[in-house]
């Protein structure tokens, strides 16, 4: 079995990329490179992570891992440009594959594009409709736009697959609060308390209606 998933793990890595069949690294360089570049992010060291699987993407810089794995630490870094390239490099290797996506959304909402976050988050609903983040991601740049009603469609729909998912009540209960609709906020929020006692959120948003 782990021979098939290495097996998996180099094609992926070969894939879609200029040097195709002709490796200069071998499969122990790939895997040693990765090898480091998780051992230092294990210790919060991601600027060597990314160093550390350069030579990787030097080699093969349009192949689908290299660059999922790039985004992600960049990600990581909050280099969100250089994080933002890559996922798009990766949804270019595999047009059809969901991860890079997800990434490529939750960038967009971390760098306050909304816009672009929603258009990204319609497409992915619309390959997985009840995808859990890709819903969850897109209901929150749908709030930061203010398209509040869009959002509650959204977040009813998951917590009908999902009631006790503090991360959609909470959700709800902020959208609740915006519209003003403060009585159902509470009873919202104070649930969310009761499964998640340290809730952030549902905190912050219960405090502000006491003011």
């Amino acid at each position: 079995m782990l021979k098939i998933i290495s097996s998996l793990l180099f094609f992926l890595i070969l894939c879609y990329s200029p040097a195709g069949l002709t490796k200069k690294l071998s499969t122990q360089d790939i895997n040693l490179a990765y090898y480091r570049s998780y051992n230092y992010e294990k210790y919060a060291n991601i600027t060597d992570a990314i160093k550390s699987i350069q030579l990787i993407y030097k080699q093969y810089p349009k192949a689908y891992q290299i660059n999922v794995r790039l985004a992600y630490l960049y990600e990581l870094n909050r280099q969100y440009a250089n994080a933002k390239m890559h996922y798009h490099k990766a949804i270019q290797a595999l047009p059809y594959a969901l991860s890079p996506k997800l990434g490529l959304l939750y960038v967009y909402n971390l760098s306050n594009d909304f816009k672009e976050a929603s258009k990204l988050g319609y497409q992915v609903i619309s390959m997985d409709y009840y995808n859990y983040y890709g819903n969850l991601r897109l209901a929150y740049a749908l709030k930061k736009n203010k398209k509040w009603a869009l959002a509650e469609t959204l977040l009813v729909k998951m917590l009908i697959l999902y009631p006790s998912d503090t991360l959609y009540l909470s959700e709800l209960g902020e959208i609740k609060f915006l519209q003003k609709k403060y009585r159902r906020a509470k009873t919202i929020m104070q649930s969310v308390l009761v499964l998640e006692p340290e809730n952030i959120l549902a905190k912050t948003t219960l405090l502000a209606m006491e003011h």
